[in-house]
């Protein structure tokens, strides 16, 4: 029988004090006169002040992804025993970015061209121009820095949520991509997500339209009352489709300029230090894999990578709290089995409730539960198959997911 692998194999490591990720971190380094044996990542070491590196101990020091004023600087670097892997030229995406994406990041270039001017897309149409799934090896090369880099970012941005609220506030939310916007499906979904904010739950999502979408633009509006997120979704379903690019994605950036600056109600209680943008919007984890599919702009943190095995895996991995799946194809119903293997064998410690939305979808037209139900019930560590729920209540959901 496979077992799973140690615990230190998968736990999100925590960020060296070696790995200097900010211009702050490294001016402090540099100020002690050593950056010997250290990872200096993504930085803009040409921008003013430009720092003067010429008697700096560099023995061993490690430089990805950063820019220097100059090819003598970092020729000079590598002389004096120093690894310098300089970000790659003709690439629309940083091979090492220092945080996770915003909604504006992904949206930049939409005001003055339009779908096809975005961030996103631009980096989506290089992505297949390259090779899409199977680049070649240059282009594979920029990949994996680049997801690195947000596997860096997304330890950092995750950290503080957890140290204050535990692996178990974390609850993930799947469903079809494919549900329009303005349906009942879409509406519970953006509910689903409201509720969990509220009960100070991180809501993580695939990244993508459909229930991915509503779930994120709940957790969006969480300081808003419920007709307000009802007001929002009334506007959104003015552009339901996504294959409508354009509209479907002005619409967005329509509702998110309404709502990011406006004061909303209290939140349940303060949140700490670096978490805020958890309860405005909570997590999002795309691919470019499918860029086909616009951006979800409501989520306050976006963990984009390349590879899709990757996200799936890190999507389920943080969900230790719980994941709601709602009504989905071939795609929900695979990361249904992806996440019942980890609760199985316990890779990623214990795991919370599966709560299914729609009971008859399910139980007829897909009858997951009939083969979840007994390989749970047969993990090694004993029967887990009472976490599997089946119901048609958002609120009862919520109250299966935060005990509420």
């Amino acid at each position: 029988m496979p077992t799973p692998p140690p615990a230190d194999v998968i736990e999100p490591h925590e960020t060296s004090t070696n790995e200097i990720e900010t211009r702050a971190a490294f001016d402090r380094r540099l100020a002690e006169g050593s950056l010997a044996g250290l990872t200096v990542q993504g930085l803009r070491l040409d921008l003013d002040p430009v720092p003067d590196l010429r008697g700096v101990e560099v023995a061993g020091t490690l430089f990805v992804g950063c820019r220097f004023a100059g090819r003598e600087v970092g020729a000079d670097l590598v002389r004096r025993g120093a690894n310098v892997v300089p970000p790659f030229s003709g690439l629309p995406y940083p091979t090492q970015p220092a945080h996770l994406y915003s909604a504006d990041d992904l949206a930049a270039g939409f005001a003055e061209a339009g779908f096809a001017g975005m961030y996103d897309t631009r980096v989506y149409a290089h992505f297949r121009a390259h090779g899409g799934a199977l680049p070649d090896v240059r282009e594979a090369l920029g990949q994996r820095l680049h997801d690195h880099g947000v596997d860096n970012a997304l330890a950092d941005a995750t950290r503080t949520w957890l140290a204050v609220h535990g692996p178990q506030s974390v609850v993930g939310v799947m469903g079809g991509h494919a549900v329009g916007r303005g349906s009942v499906a879409y509406r519970m979904a953006a509910v689903l997500g409201w509720e969990l904010a509220r009960a100070e739950r991180l809501v993580v999502t695939g990244g993508g339209p459909g229930v991915m979408e509503a779930a994120n633009l709940g957790a969006f509006l969480a300081a808003w009352p419920a007709e307000e997120l009802t007001a929002a979704i009334d506007l959104l379903a003015t552009a339901p489709d996504f294959t409508d690019h354009d509209r479907y994605t002005e619409v967005a950036l329509r509702i998110r300029e309404r709502y990011s600056a406006g004061p909303g109600l209290p939140a349940p209680r303060p949140a700490a230090a670096g978490t805020e943008w958890a309860r405005s919007g909570g997590l999002a984890i795309p691919t470019w894999l499918y860029g086909h599919e616009p951006a979800n702009l409501f989520a306050g943190r976006i963990a984009k990578y390349f590879s899709n095995a990757i996200r799936e895996d890190t999507i389920l991995r943080l969900a230790r709290g719980g994941i709601v799946f709602a009504p989905g194809r071939a795609g929900t119903v695979q990361e249904v089995f992806q996440a019942a293997t980890k609760t199985y064998y316990g890779t990623d410690g214990a795991s919370g409730a599966y709560v299914f939305l729609d009971r008859a979808y399910w139980t007829t037209e897909l009858p997951v539960e009939s083969l979840l139900r007994p390989l749970l019930a047969a993990s090694p560590f004993g029967d887990l198959s009472s976490t599997v729920h089946l119901t048609d209540d958002v609120h009862e959901a919520v109250r299966l997911l935060t005990g509420r």
